[in-house]
């Protein structure tokens, strides 16, 4: 296999005052909106309409990413001690057997407001 090189990056690459291009403006809008399925507990407080550096966007970028590893996290273990998924169904009692039916015996009266 051949060795690729790559250039490192130029000492103004990661400038955290510089304006969001769009590129990055539309990671933190999509973020965003993963943000909101999140539980109340794991958002963060951070306003996105005020983002206006790559360094605000960064931070917002990381707490949402460490919010939503930690949801699913949680979630796991939640499952691994088995608070969630069948133990409601499993605990229902069971539904009985019906018996088979009888004949009914007819009778000798009319019913109701039937006529012979």
């Amino acid at each position: 296999m051949e060795i690729i090189h790559v250039p490192r990056p130029s000492k103004n690459a990661g400038n955290p005052d510089r304006p969001a291009n769009a590129l990055i403006m539309a990671q933190v809008s999509h973020l965003q909106h993963a943000e909101r399925r999140l539980p109340l507990r794991y958002r963060s407080e951070i306003y996105t309409h005020a983002i206006q550096t790559e360094g605000e966007a960064a931070e917002y970028i990381r707490e949402v990413t460490q919010a939503i590893y930690q949801a699913h996290a949680d979630a796991a273990k939640r499952r691994a001690r088995g608070k969630r998924g069948l133990a409601i169904a499993a605990a229902a009692e069971p539904r009985k057997r019906k018996t088979a039916a009888k004949p009914k015996k007819k009778s000798s009266k009319p019913a109701k407001g039937k006529k012979r």
